[in-house]
């Protein structure tokens, strides 16, 4: 159930049943020569979508920028800064919790939001923690997961698309899109696979001389809407499963 298409009287009915909710994460950026900009913000919101469904789960509005500042040397990419994202993250979580909300359970597609989100998670424990709770029991709790990580969904891309499935527009989260979006599948001759001679990088200028055309060691011609449904559907149950779990613990 999407947060954004209930009204407040049954999200009070809802916190009567569970205090769980689950925020997607994404970011729009360059994807190389076939991927979708929007890659990262639509496959967090679907998947996210579609655990809700299969976990009687709120799902709350999606965060569809993130932090992406490497990117930015291609044309059309977005990023918030890391400072400004922790803030964003905090004040989503505070405002939900101050009427009851306790597990943040956050799915991403985005790997450049990783160490940001964990910054936000513990801005929002240094706040209670300082504010004090008298019962030494942590009131929120947040947990992040990428979808793209989940070992059956690594195992299935593995099966899919071997070595060539690279560290940025890669084919498991093209086919994804090309699934959610027949109609903007996107086509175009890609130069063979280089290696730069490592995955470092570190401003948007560093990062075009490094990969180009945006792709990392990925081979997104590979992607098929075939996968991208099997690819779907397994880190919607997946994440569902884990969700359940979250609450329990």
């Amino acid at each position: 159930m999407l947060l954004h298409l209930m009204t407040w009287q049954e999200v009070e009915d809802y916190l009567k049943t569970s205090t769980g909710i689950m925020m997607p994460i994404g970011s729009t950026e360059q994807h190389g020569p076939t991927g979708l900009i929007g890659t990262d913000a639509v496959c967090a919101e679907a998947i996210a979508r579609a655990a809700g469904e299969i976990a009687e789960a709120a799902v709350g509005p999606t965060i569809s920028v993130g932090m992406a500042q490497h990117h930015m040397a291609f044309t059309g990419s977005m990023t918030l800064r890391p400072s400004t994202l922790v803030s964003v993250i905090a004040d989503y979580v505070n405002s939900l919790s101050r009427h009851g909300f306790d597990r943040f359970y956050f799915i991403n597609a985005h790997g450049g939001n990783v160490s940001t989100v964990q910054s936000a998670f513990q801005e929002v424990y240094a706040q209670t923690s300082i504010d004090g709770g008298g019962d030494n029991r942590p009131r929120v709790r947040c947990l992040l997961r990428q979808w793209y990580q989940r070992p059956r969904v690594q195992s299935l891309a593995k099966k899919f698309y071997g070595n060539k499935e690279g560290y940025h527009a890669t084919p498991s989260e093209v086919a994804v899109t090309q699934y959610l979006f027949p109609d903007a599948i996107k086509t175009a001759e890609l130069p063979e696979l280089t290696s730069p001679g490592g995955f470092s990088f570190t401003d948007a200028e560093d990062y075009r001389r490094r990969f180009p055309d945006g792709r990392m060691a990925s081979d997104p011609s590979l992607a098929t809407p075939e996968h991208g449904k099997e690819l779907f559907e397994l880190a919607a149950e997946d994440l569902a499963a884990d969700y359940r779990d979250f609450l329990k613990g």
